[in-house]
């Protein structure tokens, strides 16, 4: 998340992060436990939504997204049901669109809802999702962009063998993303 964040400042984002609390305890005790359900997940990120509006009420534009299940849960703020006002839409690095050795779990029921546009990089060889197990349910429905990340895993990083620099691979990645943003926020 430190490259990823670096990458997306460097592409002129202004980027602030937090740790979902199931993480954060993690972080602090070592011992892992599974992630907050939904409900609570989707409340943090209101919250964290929330914080930004009060330290920069002039900022009408606000993209969210975060990297795998980060990204997952912002998409879901996309819904008529979810979406806080400010939000314009989400970035995700990573989109775990089914668990790992479980192709038949698909993760995109909230696709076809979604009212704001949803950008995701994925990387070729992402155990949550392969460019061979996607491209058969292309295109998503909803406003959903997906951009391959050549020879990335889940966090996008190639493999040596490729000869393929991780920095310049995020970099690509966080350029596309402001493409792809200063695109959607031109058409409006």
């Amino acid at each position: 998340m430190d490259r990823l964040a670096a990458a997306l400042a460097s592409a002129g984002f202004r980027v602030r992060r937090f740790e979902f609390p199931f993480m954060a305890q993690r972080r602090t005790t070592g011992k892992r436990r599974p992630p907050d359900r939904p409900p609570v997940l989707l409340q943090y990120w209101r919250e964290a939504i929330e914080e930004i509006g009060c330290r920069e009420p002039d900022a009408d534009h606000l993209w969210i997204g975060g990297r795998s299940l980060g990204g997952r849960t912002a998409s879901m703020l996309l819904t008529p049901e979810q979406r806080p006002d400010p939000v314009s839409g989400a970035l995700v690095f990573g989109y775990p669109f089914h668990p790992p050795r479980r192709p038949e779990q698909w993760r995109t029921d909230h696709f076809a809802e979604l009212e704001r546009p949803l950008w995701i990089a994925q990387g070729e060889r992402d155990p949550f999702g392969k460019r061979s197990e996607l491209e058969s349910r292309l295109p998503f429905p909803g406003p959903v962009h997906l951009e391959w990340v050549d020879d990335g895993d889940h966090e996008l990083m190639p493999t040596r063998r490729s000869g393929l620099d991780p920095d310049r691979v995020l970099a690509a990645a966080a350029e596309s993303a402001r493409a792809f943003v200063t695109a959607t926020e031109t058409d409006r």
